[in-house]
């Protein structure tokens, strides 16, 4: 499913619930069902893109396959996809089995960003779910690893040997079923350093790269970002890949439009309009600014944004605990007044009929 517009649009969901006073969303059946209505509802604003956090042993999303099987089955021009998996965590093999199907369900529209992961609430998570690093290995490497062989699973090759016995004599290595034509083409690196987004280049994934960087030259976030996607594309030429990259960019982008926007954000603008720098997980890292204000305002400053230019798809942060309802009026208030001036059109049901005809 091939899109012609310029610049793409989504949003990407954390997936919070919580039981507190103003969260409209109270428990995990709430954020699962709020996650396939909102898809539906950007898809209907013709949004490019819903993406969601994938986070273990917290009150977030987890299990990505389910949610996105959903919202395919409800959806028909939305892309769907995750903003990353942690790959420290997973049985390659049987999460590209997961992702075939879920791709196959959706016509080819799933967009996988996977990891190494970030710091999170578990001491050494992953090794509950049984998966520790080999002798020699780090959790990074560990990552890359089983990131490696779902990557060779769902492209096809053989990975298991088979008895002939009950395979109908057949002998060899065995591939995983179902396949997915397409999908390996649609996996993302969620790259924090710029080095690991000349990894990814060279590995032939596409680049996804958030609102922080893990390391710090001085320079304001979107221009050190813009550095990163310009050495992503130059080891990608090197690399000489048969296919066009895809590159994304997350940001935190509120219009001020009415009085609820205003009690919610208002107080906010002033504190989150300049990056922030910090130590993450031992390392010196940039955070990039949140967009918050008058829709005009906010139209220039990403029309001057390095990353925004430089990226083909921008992945909007939306607060997911305000409900469906907000979250659906603020990505029609992007859509209407923001998105356009970076080259954005929407993807309508109307357009892609034209397109067929």
């Amino acid at each position: 499913m091939t899109q012609t517009h310029k610049k793409r649009i989504g949003f990407l969901s954390f997936g919070h619930w919580a039981r507190v006073q103003g969260s409209r969303v109270q428990s995990a059946r709430e954020a699962l069902l709020q996650g396939i209505d909102l898809a539906v509802a950007a898809e209907e604003l013709g949004i490019d893109g819903a993406f969601f956090r994938v986070h273990h042993f917290a009150r977030q999303q987890a299990s990505p396959f389910p949610l996105l099987s959903a919202i395919a089955a409800r959806t028909t021009r939305i892309e769907m996809g995750t903003g990353v998996i942690d790959m420290r965590y997973e049985n390659p093999l049987y999460m590209a089995e997961e992702a075939a199907a879920t791709d196959l369900i959706s016509d080819g529209r799933l967009q996988l960003g996977v990891s190494r992961g970030s710091p999170e609430p578990a001491l050494h998570g992953a090794a509950n779910f049984g998966y520790v690093p080999a002798d020699g290995e780090d959790p990074g490497d560990m990552a890359r690893r089983h990131t490696a062989l779902f990557r060779k699973a769902i492209a096809g090759h053989g990975v298991a040997q088979a008895d002939p016995t009950y395979a109908g004599g057949a002998t060899g290595l065995l591939p995983i079923q179902p396949l997915s034509p397409g999908l390996p083409q649609r996996i993302w690196w969620g790259a924090g350093t710029r080095k690991t987004a000349v990894w990814a280049a060279e590995q032939g994934m596409n680049l996804m790269s958030s609102t922080l960087l893990t390391e710090d030259t001085g320079v304001p976030f979107d221009e050190l970002q813009a550095e990163q996607i310009r050495m992503f594309r130059e080891a990608w030429a090197a690399a000489g890949h048969d296919f066009e990259p895809r590159i994304s960019v997350s940001r935190s982008v509120i219009p001020i439009v009415d009085s609820e926007d205003n009690h919610y954000f208002g107080l906010r603008a002033q504190a989150d309009s300049k990056d922030q720098v910090g130590i993450l997980d031992g390392a010196l890292s940039r955070f990039g600014k949140g967009y918050i204000g008058e829709p005009d305002a906010l139209a220039e400053e990403l029309a001057a944004d390095a990353a925004v230019q430089a990226a083909d798809t921008v992945l909007l942060t939306v607060p997911n605990q305000l409900g469906v309802d907000y979250n659906a009026k603020l990505l029609g208030n992007v859509a209407k007044y923001i998105a356009p001036a970076l080259g954005w059109e929407p993807n309508l049901a109307w357009q892609e009929a034209s397109r067929e005809a």
